[in-house]
């Protein structure tokens, strides 16, 4: 099974771009565990939490590909990574078995959304100006140049962004 996993900073449509390829491709897509979680157990997130949250998230992942053994692909909204680089942007340093997991994880590609669509607030969003976000946005990219998996930058209006990704996908995950 092709995993492609859809990363960057707040408000850069992820959800929508993973919702959006799993029409397309009649599949599945993991939602955000992260998001899940605040909404249960509030905005105010401690360190500890991340390592809660990143396990919510690899729980999520393995439910869906179990339930998609039929399917060549799923999108996944988000992965470890985006946890990493939320934990050092706001506390200066990552959980060791957050990285211990990100090491053991195997994806066949990133689609790292660009932060130019227009902030869309919700209660969970932290970062509403442009510049907080392009900062986030050079860290997602440094840590995909960092490793060994395909990455390719999304950006435009959403419906330019569902072309480039759709292309991305059948570049890089043949016979899907």
């Amino acid at each position: 099974m092709y995993k492609v996993v859809i990363i960057g900073p707040e408000s850069t449509g992820k959800s929508s771009l993973a919702r959006s390829l799993a029409a397309h491709f009649n599949t599945g897509w993991v939602e955000e565990y992260a998001r899940e979680y605040l909404l249960t157990n509030g905005k105010e997130y401690t360190y500890e939490d991340l390592y809660t949250i990143a396990i919510g998230q690899l729980a999520l992942e393995s439910k869906a590909t179990a339930d998609l053994t039929d399917k060549p692909l799923v999108f996944i909204d988000t992965d470890l990574h985006v946890i990493r680089v939320w934990s050092e942007f706001v506390f200066n340093r990552c959980d060791n078995r957050i990285l211990q997991h990100i090491a053991r994880r195997q994806y066949n590609l990133y689609l790292l959304c660009d932060t130019d669509l227009p902030w869309e607030a919700d209660a969970l969003r932290e970062y509403p100006d442009l510049e907080t976000r392009r900062r986030l946005f050079h860290y997602y990219h440094d840590t995909l140049v960092q490793q060994s998996v395909p990455f390719e930058i999304i950006h435009g209006t959403e419906s330019a962004r569902v072309q480039q990704a759709i292309e991305s996908v059948k570049r890089y995950c043949p016979h899907v």
